[in-house]
């Protein structure tokens, strides 16, 4: 068993020095010779100096394990020859935090769209009935800082295919793959190896565990089926939708990604045995995430969505088919061979507003489907909605949808999501409740 005795004594290497590499230093340096390195050198600081290593020394040292950040390309970065050369040295933080709790139950939730949400939620049915869980992952605190963990302790993990990919040790008893799309294939280079990325926590597994995954989905199924898994698989057929619907109130989780994502939620909450009771209690209490799927007014004939956490179009669809009149804020980074996918029935109910740097994309695959208009900036096309609902009787949504990653005109999804609710505070809302 992959244990606690594989970090002790040992010579290692972090590499990226976010949260996770922070919390990997905090943890791994008592027992360890520890060396940090971070491509931005501006991140040496006090707390690190003393590990901060001069790059050119890197390539003469021979680490036992290199414990990489998932935000670093192997392929694309300052240590790049090193990293391609001891590849199989290359470990993650999920690595540590299974050769430290190794004996704890984890549940890891991945997919292309809805991991955090349905993390969120499984979390909360959880907590509602008296467990003791951790939230962690790309949601929730790093894992190696959380404490008082004991025996009974659940890890809730969202992993990206990144952090799949790059892990050696990640063993978890439930593991969940929501669906796959078009996405990261800057990184991956092609669907198939993202969709490989991502089945590795499925193909990781013992027969002692359980796998989730949708039945229909031919991508998953072309590696699952063939491939010897030792998991017992659960298909979930997305048959439970009408059942959810009548007893599920809550507005936010009305549409189909969401019910989708809860086919999963529900299925792994009964491999702990709780109650619907308590399953549909938690779930109508849910408040919802900022900046995913959020209605963050509707009063008065006027709908407004903040899912400023969208970056592909797969994420928005859902959002597309479900809500009126709607006056769709899109554009950014667009993704590497995303597709807008949508029946032609929705396309009178929508008029797109193109905002960021990617400009043909849009075009390209909004043309001849949905009208459009160019605005290039936010702020632009919220005075321009606002000048077109301001006398408007009948009910519009305002749908803050971007289908594309923030990085052109912003420091990340949230800083968007803000500014967002800040334009709609000033523009739309100011003689309105506030938000």
């Amino acid at each position: 068993m992959f244990g606690k005795e594989n970090f002790i004594n040992k010579k290692i290497l972090i590499y990226g020095l976010g949260l996770s590499g922070k919390s990997c230093l905090k943890h791994l340096r008592k027992n360890n010779e520890i060396e940090v390195y971070d491509d931005d050198i501006s991140k040496k600081n006090k707390i690190n100096k003393s590990y901060f290593l001069n790059k050119k020394k890197i390539f003469n040292y021979n680490y036992d394990y290199i414990v990489l950040s998932p935000g670093i390309d192997i392929k694309n970065c300052g240590l790049k020859k090193y990293l391609l050369k001891n590849r199989p040295k290359i470990i993650t933080e999920f690595d540590i935090l299974c050769s430290t709790y190794p004996r704890n139950k984890k549940i890891t939730i991945t997919g292309t769209n809805g991991k955090s949400t349905s993390c969120e939620m499984l979390y909360k049915i959880f907590k509602l009935n008296n467990l003791d869980v951790r939230l962690v992952g790309n949601i929730g605190n790093p894992p190696l800082l959380e404490k008082n963990i004991k025996k009974k302790t659940i890890f809730i993990i969202e992993a990206s295919s990144y952090q799949i990919y790059y892990s050696n040790y990640l063993k978890s008893n439930y593991a969940a793959i929501l669906n796959l799309d078009t996405d990261h294939l800057e990184r991956h280079g092609s669907i198939n190896a993202y969709a490989k990325a991502k089945l590795k926590l499925i193909y990781n597994q013992d027969r002692y565990t359980h796998s989730f995954i949708e039945k229909n989905n031919k991508l998953i199924n072309k590696y699952i089926l063939n491939k010897n898994i030792k998991s017992n698989v659960n298909r979930l057929k997305f048959n439970k939708e009408n059942f959810f619907k009548r007893k599920i109130k809550n507005v936010y989780l009305h549409d189909k990604n969401n019910f989708k994502n809860i086919h999963f939620v529900y299925a792994i909450s009964k491999k702990f045995y709780i109650s619907d009771i308590k399953i549909f209690k938690a779930l109508n209490k849910f408040k919802g995430l900022d900046f995913r799927k959020q209605i963050i007014y509707n009063e008065n004939n006027l709908k407004i969505i903040n899912d400023s956490k969208s970056t592909s179009f797969s994420s928005t669809s859902a959002l597309l088919d479900n809500n009126e009149n709607i006056h769709w804020i899109v554009g950014g980074m667009y993704k590497k061979g995303d597709i807008l996918k949508l029946s032609k029935k929705y396309y009178k109910n929508i008029f797109a507003y193109i905002i960021g740097t990617s400009k043909k994309f849009f075009i390209k695959q909004l043309k001849n489907k949905i009208k459009f208009k160019y605005i290039k900036n936010l702020k632009k096309a919220i005075l321009i909605i606002n000048k077109k609902i301001e006398n408007d009787k009948k009910l519009n949504t305002i749908l803050f949808s971007p289908a594309a990653a923030s990085f052109d005109q912003f420091k990340n999804f949230e800083e968007r999501g803000k500014y967002f609710n800040k334009l709609v505070k000033k523009i739309i809302l100011k003689n309105k409740h506030d938000l």
